[in-house]
């Protein structure tokens, strides 16, 4: 199957995913979380480890305001979170091993996907960023998940300084497992040794944490609801709407 948002290699027992949208700047749309969604419901079968990868600059760089901005009366796109937070419990609970492969930046919902992981590595580029208190929002969604990873505190410290985190950051404070100048060589030695494990081995292991911490299913309404309260303030909207077409920040009026 051809995606529009992904390229999507399958490896034996592995599945390669990467976002692919470089003139977006990687960013999330509709059609990727549906995409992603198929594809990660394909993997519950088929495959035991998932690498989940960006570009080379940009991993992801969270919703796409062009997207949000030109909807105008239509929610779709802005409404999407409930399937995106899917997604995400996709990546944290299913029978497989996921690994983020970060190089470059990743902000907003992008962190989703990367505290969603089960491994994160990352090469020397990689930093991590909260961008979305600056245009009144706040990661809903994201946090659940971050919290799950890295703490209350440092998600807490991330979100309200909405400035990136470099990777030794990440590093010390758990977001990201490991990383080296350069990744690629750091990925295949995790391959090398995942690939050793059962699926059945996998599917119960990943079973049993998710009973250890259930909180993902039980954190999801408020998230999504909280989430959907942000994206029907005007004000936030037109900020939204102002970054898109003209890329200036609330302050820049």
């Amino acid at each position: 199957m051809k995606y529009q948002t992904l390229r999507v290699q399958w490896n034996d027992k592995r599945c390669f995913i990467q976002i692919y949208r470089p003139d977006a700047k990687n960013t999330i749309n509709t059609l990727m979380v549906e995409e992603l969604y198929e594809v990660l419901t394909q993997c519950e079968d088929r495959v035991n480890i998932i690498v989940l990868e960006g570009l080379p600059q940009v991993f992801c760089l969270g919703a796409d305001f062009a997207e949000i901005s030109s909807e105008g009366e239509d929610s779709t796109g802005r409404n999407n979170s409930e399937k995106l937070y899917e997604v995400w419990v996709k990546l944290a609970t299913g029978p497989y091993i996921t690994i983020a492969h970060v190089k470059g930046k990743v902000n907003a919902g992008g962190i989703g996907f990367v505290a969603a992981s089960d491994i994160v590595l990352a090469d020397a580029t990689a930093e991590f960023s909260l961008s979305e208190l600056l245009f009144g929002l706040f990661p809903a969604c994201v946090l659940p998940f971050l919290i799950r990873r890295i703490g209350f505190q440092k998600a807490h410290y991330l979100t309200i300084m909405t400035q990136p985190v470099s990777v030794s950051k990440a590093f010390e404070w758990g977001l990201v497992d490991a990383y080296e100048e350069k990744s690629d060589s750091i990925l295949r030695r995790h391959l090398l040794r995942l690939e050793r494990l059962p699926k059945s081995g996998i599917a119960e292991y990943k079973r049993y944490m998710n009973q250890l911490y259930n909180k993902l299913s039980a954190d999801k309404t408020s998230a999504i609801e909280a989430n959907r309260k942000m994206f029907l303030e005007p004000q936030n909207l037109e900020w939204i709407y102002q970054f898109a077409t003209r890329g200036k920040f609330p302050w820049e009026n």
